[in-house]
């Protein structure tokens, strides 16, 4: 699934070099630390945080059948 997550990731910025996806996987959840440059954090989060909250909605709904947390962090 990371590699779905950096997928979706590229197609939104514009400095695709700059991209760091760390995955942290414990017994019943996994964590995504994000990181982008510092000029495509706005595009990451979207207004009002639309974009972010939907790749979050999208990986939460994937692993539910796992029964597995997941939360994405997006770093500065």
């Amino acid at each position: 699934m990371k590699e779905v997550l950096q997928t979706i990731i590229e197609s939104l910025v514009e400095d695709k070099s700059a991209i760091q996806i760390n995955q942290i996987d414990g017994e019943k959840s996994i964590i995504f630390e994000v990181k982008v440059a510092e000029a495509d954090m706005g595009r990451i989060i979207g207004k009002e945080g639309r974009i972010a909250k939907a790749i979050r909605t999208i990986f939460r709904s994937a692993y539910a059948k796992e029964q597995k947390k997941v939360t994405i962090e997006f770093l500065d």
